[in-house]
């Protein structure tokens, strides 16, 4: 009797759960419904009795922007007008002159031509000054407003006036629009008689047969090679199947890459390498730093978890969460986060919160431990933690404030007027320091550190809050020692200051790979992954 009861209790709140679940799914598309129609409703009594005329375009942006912007920093709203940003991103192609713009001081200026397209080809150089597009003035137009007008249909003309540095008079530049193709592996070489060096900068499409590529042609050219460094640091990432082609240069058939799971369990799924590797025995090390996300956590943290080899250089930024593209109609689409990825160790290192929608560094105390194959302890969220950590020290503020005022760009357009050519990218030498110094004092060059900005701050709350004569005479005398101390700042950090300067003249004869190739002799963190690949029992006991 009493098993009777039970059995038509459970049926009956079976029963009773599935009409309050009815209930609440239909309670759900109602609220959509409602709030639809009260968001329709605003939208049109906005444009219809708003004081002044709006642009139902940009309010509307604002609207969609405000309400995906409040889920994570993925997920976005992209127009018809940002679709060949988009493009770019996720392809590694637009349409366009090919180069770099950016408003310095009031107009629009040539921060970098890519070598071999429009914009090159036609003599724009880094320095130059866009004074007016198709006609109109572009004085004071922002970056956003500059590329949506250069990019466009191939085969279409755009006719600038620009002024070139040292010139009195601008002249009339004409360019085709075309397909602009970037490299996601710009350089490749080697940094010592047995080490090679790959630098991927983003998981477009091909990254992994370009990588296997390179890694080939290495290894044809310099027999002798027995280690090799993959470089994903500044690499934001791109498509996930590439990061598994990347994985299968180094991890054989059949290996667990990468599983994403979501809400909609549909679309769960696992991926593995589908081809033999190309080299399974190279000694490796991948170099990362906080700015390495996504696609590039991926690959490190599949090369970690299956101690395939060593990882060097800071936590990377903390991106497991996998995006989507949908079309919402009229060109546009949303881009949303639909799952979240998980690597061999069953770890998932996404970062769980944001603030100003940069992840929240997590402590080590807080995240859960996981094993690699071998089993090495590693941990979840928060990114991927390196094996061999090297501490990045920030920019001095004197750099940061020179590069944010554009004085070192201006120096080095200077410079390369005044000199047709350098010795070769590696081996060039800033040798005039004092010239550079005259130029930034005729600038009248001033900046503001950090704690200038708190003072700042800290002066104008307490007068505010009525505080003593006393307490603003204390912070008063805070700022005049930090203004003291600041005159000795271009001599206290010459050499940081100098070696911006090299890069920047370097960019302007020999273009991104030379750039690359200056960077190799002063990097610190390929050093490191030298000394550990070239010293096998050092190699094997950080990976045990």
């Amino acid at each position: 009797m009493k098993k009777k009861v039970l059995k038509y209790s459970v049926i009956a709140l079976i029963a009773v759960l599935g009409i309050a679940a009815i209930r609440d799914e239909g309670d759900k598309y109602f609220e959509i419904a409602k709030n639809l129609e009260i968001f329709a409703n605003l939208y049109k009594d906005l444009n219809t009795y708003y004081v002044d005329d709006l642009d139902p375009n940009k309010l509307m942006k604002t609207g969609i922007d405000a309400m995906v912007g409040s889920l994570d920093p993925y997920t976005n709203y992209i127009t018809e007008n940002q679709i060949e940003s988009y493009r770019y991103m996720t392809e590694g192609k637009y349409n366009g002159i090919g180069a770099v713009v950016r408003k310095v001081d009031d107009y629009p200026t040539v921060i970098e031509p890519y070598e071999g397209f429009a914009a090159d080809k036609a003599g724009l150089k880094a320095g130059d000054i866009i004074l007016s597009i198709n006609g109109k003035s572009a004085k004071g137009k922002d970056n956003d407003e500059v590329t949506a007008i250069m990019r466009g249909v191939p085969g279409t003309d755009i006719e600038m006036s620009v002024l070139k540095p040292g010139q009195k008079d601008p002249i009339i530049v004409k360019l085709i629009r075309s397909e602009v193709s970037m490299k996601n592996v710009p350089y490749w070489g080697m940094v010592s008689p047995k080490v090679g060096y790959i630098v991927l900068t983003t998981f477009t499409q091909d990254a992994g047969e370009h990588v296997a590529d390179a890694y080939n042609d290495l290894k044809s050219k310099n027999p002798l090679m027995e280690s090799v460094i993959l470089d994903l640091r500044e690499n934001g990432g791109g498509l996930l199947n590439e990061a598994v082609n990347i994985c299968n240069v180094f991890i054989p058939k059949n290996e667990l890459v990468v599983s994403t799971k979501g809400k909609v369990r549909e679309w769960d799924k696992s991926y593995k390498t589908l081809n033999n590797s190309i080299d399974e025995k190279v000694r490796l090390a991948v170099l990362v730093n906080k700015h390495s996300a996504s696609a590039s956590e991926i690959v490190s943290g599949v090369i970690q978890d299956l101690d395939r080899g060593l990882l060097i250089g800071q936590r990377s930024y903390g991106k497991g969460l996998v995006q989507n593209t949908r079309d919402v109609g009229y060109n546009s689409r949303v881009k949303l986060t639909t799952s979240k990825y998980y690597i061999p160790s069953g770890r998932c290192i996404q970062s769980v919160q944001y603030i100003d929608g940069e992840p929240k560094d997590i402590a080590d105390s807080l995240r859960n431990t996981y094993r690699t194959r071998s089993g090495r302890k590693v941990l979840d969220g928060g990114g991927v933690t390196p094996d061999i950590r090297i501490v990045k020290m920030a920019s001095p503020s004197i750099v940061k404030g020179l590069n944010e005022k554009s004085v070192i760009f201006k120096y080095a357009t200077e410079y390369y007027q005044a000199h047709p050519s350098i010795v070769a990218a590696a081996d060039f030498k800033f040798l005039d320091y004092d010239d550079f110094v005259r130029f930034a004092e005729k600038s009248k060059f001033t900046y503001e550190t950090e704690s200038e900005k708190l003072l700042k701050t800290l002066q104008e709350k307490s007068t505010e809050d009525q505080f003593s004569k006393e307490v603003a005479t204390e912070i008063e005398t805070l700022q005049a020692k930090i203004r003291l101390e600041k005159k000795d700042d271009m001599q206290q950090y010459k050499s940081e200051i100098i070696k911006e300067i090299e890069e920047e003249i370097v960019s302007r004869y020999y273009y991104q790979k030379g750039k690359i190739q200056y960077d190799l002799k002063n990097d610190n963190e390929i050093l490191t992954a030298i000394q550990y690949l070239e010293d096998p029992s050092k190699y094997e006991k950080a990976l045990k």
